[in-house]
């Protein structure tokens, strides 16, 4: 009797073990298919030659143009611009100070971040011109950076380097290695 007894209480701590295998594995399985799930209904949003303004004291700060904007509602939503974007910073005048354009855009909810990625270009009021294949906007903090390969060129010379910083209007703006430098010869007019 007494090893039928012990027995018996193997088993059950047998079967219990068992029983905690299948229901984790179980509870794994379900994660995985709601992951799945929640994918194949996100609702997307499509918006087609839209316009953002972005206005205070009723005056235009910022306005931006896109031809194609998809809102992803996910958990986290965020916009995608697949057809590029056009950004204009407006100055206190009124007037644009810098416009920046890029191929393809992202922007998060919520976040005053935006990424802007292939073939990027921003140009300010004095005609100086940055490319660079991928750039990002921190709105809250009022500035541009990246972390890649940048070719600013300016009415005298053509800076390259790898990563630059700059308030958002890019008038003062600071490459991080400089990989060369290029003096632009200006031909007097007439």
């Amino acid at each position: 009797m007494r090893h039928s007894g012990s027995y018996k209480a193997v088993l059950h701590l047998f079967l219990y073990c068992i029983s905690l295998v299948l229901l984790s594995s179980c509870k794994n399985d379900m994660d995985a298919a709601r992951q799945i799930t929640s994918k194949a209904n996100v609702s997307i949003e499509r918006g087609k030659h839209v316009e953002i303004l972005y206005s205070s004291s009723g005056e235009n700060k910022i306005k931006a143009f896109a031809k194609t904007v998809l809102r992803f509602n996910t958990e986290k939503p965020y916009m995608e611009f697949i057809d590029g974007i056009v950004i204009h910073f407006y100055g206190k005048d009124g007037n644009i100070e810098t416009v920046m354009t890029a191929k393809y855009a992202t922007a998060q909810d919520g976040s005053s971040m935006m990424t802007a990625r292939n073939n990027v270009v921003v140009t300010n009021v004095r005609g100086e011109k940055m490319d660079t294949e991928e750039l990002i906007w921190d709105e809250s903090r009022k500035q541009i950076y990246s972390n890649s390969f940048v070719k600013i060129t300016t009415n005298d010379e053509i800076v390259l380097g790898n990563g630059m910083e700059s308030n958002e209007t890019f008038t003062d703006y600071t490459i991080k290695h400089i990989t060369g430098k290029i003096k632009v010869k200006s031909e007097e007019l007439p």
